[in-house]
């Protein structure tokens, strides 16, 4: 049980931190790629990070629940402990803002490339789509960083 164990904690935490950390460089490229205010630059920066977010969140958004159910399992807890219910609460929340930020991410890749075909400036419409953007990601970084308070400290409610 204790190989198996470790294995599954390694497995979780390490999803976890990819969760985290492909969120975190996302955010900071997009929000770079924007600034520079060039259309040919959020293109290329958005097809990137629409790529890392299909190869990497979604495999930790997969991943997270699947080792988290094992680990539940294996070390006795019910389903339905106060802390587990607020981490699912959160992770549902986490997925509600990445969902369409996924669908806004491949659509500002559209419109920064059209522009830049056209050798026009972003458009009106990235700029607002991107604001929307930016306001779900806090929702989605603070939720995260609620699962992982929740995981390491097992609150007692």
């Amino acid at each position: 049980m204790t190989e198996t164990y470790v294995l599954l904690k390694l497995v979780h935490v390490l999803s976890a931190a990819v969760l985290f950390g492909t969120g975190a460089g996302i955010a900071f490229f997009m929000v770079r790629a924007r600034r520079t205010r060039d259309p040919s630059i959020a293109a290329a920066v958005g097809r990137m990070v629409v790529l890392a977010d299909f190869l990497f969140t979604a495999t930790a958004v997969v991943v997270q629940p699947v080792s988290g159910l094992a680990l539940i399992r294996l070390q006795g807890y019910a389903l339905d402990e106060p802390w587990l219910l607020a981490s699912y609460a959160l992770f549902l929340l986490v997925g509600a803002c990445w969902l369409p930020v996924v669908w806004i991410q491949q659509r500002l890749t559209r419109l920064a490339g059209e522009a830049a075909a056209a050798g026009q400036p972003l458009p009106a419409a990235y700029d607002r789509l991107y604001r929307i953007w930016f306001a779900l990601g806090w929702p989605a970084f603070a939720g995260v960083i609620g699962v992982y308070v929740l995981m390491i400290s097992r609150p007692s409610f």
